[in-house]
């Protein structure tokens, strides 16, 4: 009796063992994403909104109003993976973490570049040394943005050093694709929120250039995209990236005295490369 026991145990546990391995080699490793780490890098491109730009030292304050910029493309260029060159191109930094199968947490830098447009009629508020040395004035209080009155930059770059916090959904079953171990596509969103941590570029009143990092302002922004996985550990990822940014303690000359503020909306488009694995 005791050895029919004994071997109808071994054989509910072998049965049962059996069936786990067979339910184990039936799961998808992209089924299940909690605990796993992923990273990613790529470029961007980039529209910003019109903004109101103040500046202010000792002997001046005045307004800028309305003033276009444009972003600063690279292209497709070699510098987005030469180690010595990386800062040069528009780029853009992730490395996250799946808390969940659906939801992950990352932390990243968008490398934006934000060139104020030159050579444009603005209106101007305010006042400054030795109006008309510059080549600036024009009738109706507007100046003309001539390099010797302003050149305003933050090309290298406009960096949002950011959190972000994003889900992620399975949509393979849409394209009915019959191994989502080698070929996953996913639909992503997320909220974002950081800091500013520029260094811009700026030549004001002929005073000397500043080029420096520091600490600026805050942002926020909202993301959608579309993730293509392949052979369950590589992906490409396109997104749509907006948000708002408020710079109230930017640097503009040698003194600590001059200072610049501004906030806009800025609008990105992203394509990314990246890895996804557990450790």
């Amino acid at each position: 009796m005791k050895n029919k026991f004994l071997l109808f145990v071994l054989f509910g546990f072998s049965s049962n063992t059996f069936a786990q391995e067979q339910i184990n080699i039936q799961d998808k490793y992209t089924e299940n994403n909690k605990g796993k780490f992923f990273v990613s890098w790529g470029g961007n491109r980039d529209n910003y909104s019109k903004s109101d730009i103040t500046f202010k030292g000792k002997d001046y304050n005045f307004t800028i109003k309305n003033a276009d910029a444009h972003d600063k493309p690279k292209g497709w260029h070699v510098d987005y993976v030469n180690p010595v060159r990386m800062t040069i191109p528009q780029t853009n930094f992730r490395l996250g973490y799946f808390i969940s199968n659906k939801y992950s947490v990352a932390i990243g830098v968008d490398h934006m570049k934000y060139v104020m447009a030159q050579d444009k009629a603005v209106k101007l508020n305010g006042f400054y040394p030795n109006p008309g040395t510059y080549d600036e004035l024009l009738p109706n209080n507007q100046i003309l943005l001539t390099e010797k009155f302003l050149t305003y930059e933050h090309t290298d770059g406009l960096n949002y050093v950011n959190t972000e916090v994003s889900r992620h959904d399975d949509i393979s079953k849409l394209f009915r694709l019959p191994n989502i171990d080698k070929v996953q596509i996913n639909v992503t969103e997320g909220l974002g929120f950081g800091m500013l941590y520029p260094k811009t570029n700026t030549m004001l009143l002929g005073k000397q250039r500043h080029d420096d990092f520091h600490v600026s302002g805050f942002g926020t922004s909202l993301k959608a995209g579309l993730n293509v996985t392949f052979f369950k550990h590589f992906y490409i990822q396109g997104e749509l990236k907006g948000g708002y940014i408020n710079m109230q303690d930017i640097r503009t000359t040698q003194s600590i005295e001059d200072s610049a503020s501004q906030d806009f909306f800025f609008f990105q488009r992203i394509i990314a490369f990246g890895g996804i694995f557990r450790v």
